[in-house]
């Protein structure tokens, strides 16, 4: 066999950029962790003496960081200067917590994926699953953090009003439900919204009901109500809306779910699945976001769905053609996508 040493020399540099990315992983989480993002974004143009006494850290350590996230082009640097300067366009993605582009807690479900290793790689060799409530708190607030940014964007102003009818429906009065509301920041942020509509948010997690409890009453809001229950035995009905917030690929039977879900829809009820971006050919999801659900799917969304016997494990690419099959095996007759971001797809559903 005679090697190709250009393909070889152009797979390891591929490799490298990974290695870089994967290390340098651990210092976004340390900079969200240490408030450094944050201070950069106040401060401008910084120094490693300035930016540890500003955030109470060791300014040697300081320096090393700086210049990683600048040879990884988070920060620029002046060479004349010899500071250091997180971009406005860059302290949206990195800094601001209520921006729509905001990605750093991302670097928490990595983090929890890591520690939880030792405990995949067994379940690669038994396969008998990893509930969600077994892995490290990492991924819980990690997660919800990371999509909140998403939902923010997206649902009250875009997603919502796709479904028809469904936003006037929540604005005169109206009763939803939200299946897998982890820390509940889907259901409050409708709940804000929709004032005059009571909104349910049911997780079989216990502790992140509890986290989801103590935010409602932080936030003060009165229309929401948080309980412990499973995608098919809520016992709650008569939901005008009843949405999936990128769960519903995570469970063990989705087409149980979705049967549930139909005998507890009001006659003119809707459901939207919010799902992972997504094409029906594999191939088609080569690609970073696709590379990036996949490592989600293999680490946290398939074992999970395994763990509750579940004969589905969609996976977090599953595609449209999936879950529509499934929509219309549950008795469903209307299935469409009304809306798709760079990362999701959202689904209407109806009888």
């Amino acid at each position: 066999m005679v090697l190709d040493n250009k393909k070889i020399e152009a797979f390891s540099t591929q490799v490298i950029l990974d290695l870089s990315a994967g290390m340098s992983g651990v210092l976004v989480q340390i900079g969200l962790e240490l408030g450094l993002y944050k201070a950069m974004a106040k401060l401008g143009a910084t120094n490693a003496k300035e930016l540890s006494g500003y955030t109470g850290t060791f300014t040697r350590y300081i320096q090393e960081w700086l210049n990683n996230q600048a040879a990884g082009g988070y920060l620029l640097y002046d060479s004349n200067e010899k500071t250091y300067t997180l971009p406005q366009e860059h302290a949206l993605i990195l800094a601001d917590e209520n921006s729509p582009f905001y990605m750093t807690p991302g670097f928490n479900v990595i983090s929890s994926m890591w520690m939880d290793k030792d405990l995949i790689v067994k379940d690669f060799k038994e396969g008998k699953g990893i509930g969600w409530h077994q892995h490290h708190h990492s991924l819980f607030f990690g997660t919800e953090a990371f999509f909140r940014a998403g939902y923010r964007a997206n649902l009250v102003n875009q997603w919502i009003p796709s479904l028809s009818g469904v936003k006037e429906v929540l604005e005169k009065g109206g009763k939803a439900a939200d299946i897998g509301c982890g820390h509940g920041a889907s259901t409050l942020l409708m709940a804000e919204h929709f004032p005059k509509s009571v909104f349910f948010g049911f997780d079989y997690h216990e502790q992140s009901i509890k986290t989801a409890k103590e935010r409602a009453l932080t936030t003060k809001l009165k229309n929401t109500a948080f309980e412990v229950f499973n995608a098919e035995n809520y016992t709650e009905g008569d939901f005008d809306l009843i949405c999936f917030f990128d769960s519903f690929h995570d469970l063990g039977n989705p087409l149980q779910a979705l049967k549930h879900a139909k005998s507890k829809l009001s006659e003119n009820g809707f459901i939207m699945l919010v799902e992972p971006a997504s094409f029906d050919e594999t191939e088609k999801n080569f690609n970073p976001v696709g590379r990036m659900f996949y490592a989600a799917s293999t680490t946290l969304c398939v074992p999970n769905s395994n763990s509750q016997k579940g004969a589905c494990c969609m996976g977090a690419q599953a595609g449209p053609a999936k879950v529509k099959d499934l929509a219309f095996k549950a008795g469903f007759s209307r299935v469409k996508v009304v809306k798709q971001t760079p990362v999701n797809l959202i689904f209407e559903i109806r009888k």
